[in-house]
């Protein structure tokens, strides 16, 4: 992927989407084929090693340290992932929090959030870590217009910064608008992939999956 570059993918649950994610981030091996990042086969490398390299991601399902504040959360990825120390670790911290809307909540121990704030700490603490790749896995889900407008400008202001988005989501209306490319996954395999508007027109997307919407 190029630098600032975002695809969308979407699916029917259960089409393999998250499985993706998970094989691209280094949290499950591959059952056939190899994973490749800036020219390297990085196949073997663990979830911890991608990381740090530069592949960050955020998960469906919240997974914060809901023993540590909203600060100490997103201080784990910028210095265990991001390799940062002092006042550098400390200053990205402080710049992730206010682009995802934290500032306010830094103090807050993770388990008295409630799920929106807590995707957006997900999506912070993978910042923090400084990735080139960006996976999001449902970020919008459960998000309100409103909400959904402050995180299509987060993802436009992370483009412009060059991190590449790759970002699974079913509010389609949403992602296509900060996509340049969409996939279209069922059943584990591709059965489109190109332009936002030609993939949403394809027959057999609308069969598999826009046909199935409600």
């Amino acid at each position: 992927m190029a630098a600032g570059s975002a695809v969308g993918i979407v699916g029917p649950n259960g089409a393999g989407k998250t499985t993706l994610l998970d094989v691209l981030a280094g949290a499950q091996p591959p059952t056939a084929g190899s994973v490749h990042f800036r020219g390297t086969d990085v196949t073997s490398a663990s979830a911890a090693d991608r990381c740090r390299m530069g592949i960050g991601r955020t998960h469906q399902v919240p997974r914060p340290f809901v023993d540590m504040t909203v600060f100490e959360n997103v201080y784990v990825g910028a210095t265990a992932g991001g390799r940062l120390r002092g006042s550098a670790a400390y200053e990205r911290c402080l710049s992730v929090l206010e682009l995802s809307g934290l500032l306010p909540v830094a103090n807050r121990r993770a388990m008295s959030l409630g799920l929106l704030h807590r995707k957006r700490l997900e999506l912070a603490r993978a910042l923090a870590a400084g990735p080139e790749v960006l996976l999001l896995d449902e970020i919008g889900g459960g998000l309100t217009d409103a909400e959904a407008e402050e995180l299509l400008e987060t993802i436009e202001r992370l483009r412009r910064q060059g991190i590449a988005i790759v970002w699974i989501e079913h509010i389609v209306h949403v992602l296509v608008r900060a996509v340049d490319r969409l996939i279209c996954m069922d059943a584990g395999r591709v059965i489109a992939d190109g332009p936002p508007d030609e993939v949403l027109q394809d027959a057999t997307v609308i069969d598999a999956y826009l046909g199935k919407q409600e």
